[in-house]
């Protein structure tokens, strides 16, 4: 019988050692010399587990919204490639030139529109600039702000100047 409660209590010491080992807030304790006691061991067990538990939810959370991104990301490229189709397929579309000087007549009144909006932008030091933005984008650089922000450009643009065809 002694023989036998030796055995069970060498196969605990045993346990309790391998657990210790594997714990890294153990082994950090292990450099001061002191024994940890068993409860010490059992307490940073749960404790470490259930930092293992938080970081694993923070890794499925991080994994859900980079899933949610990329099926957002393949809806805007499905969109983009619908536009490009039906831009191709519109029938009696006349392919006219636009020359240099109204494409970037167009594009200076975009940046321009931008800039008026980027203004707003903190840049006192890096991480408020950072911060300010990813929240101008998320505010003004939104495809249907875009989108409503160059069909006025274009307005503007195709009102104040007088399209004739090249070589025509």
């Amino acid at each position: 019988h002694t023989q036998a409660e030796q055995k069970r209590r060498d196969n605990i010491k045993k346990g309790y050692d391998s657990l210790q080992s594997l714990l890294p807030t153990c082994q950090q304790s292990d450099i001061s010399g002191y024994k940890l006691s068993k409860a010490t061991v059992l307490q940073k067990s749960i404790d470490y587990i259930q930092f293992l538990l938080q970081q694993k939810k923070k890794e499925e959370d991080e994994r859900n919204a980079l899933r949610k991104e990329v099926i957002a990301l393949r809806i805007m490229q499905a969109n983009y490639e619908q536009m490009v189709k039906a831009q191709e397929n519109q029938p009696g579309l006349i392919e006219s030139r636009v020359c240099d000087e109204v494409k970037f007549d167009v594009f200076q009144n975009i940046l321009d529109q931008l800039f008026i909006t980027f203004n707003s932008v903190s840049v006192n030091n890096f991480s408020e600039l950072s911060a300010c933005i990813f929240t101008w984008l998320e505010e003004y650089c939104k495809p249907q702000k875009l989108r409503e922000m160059v069909t006025t450009v274009l307005q503007r643009v195709y009102s104040t100047r007088t399209f004739s065809r090249p070589n025509a």
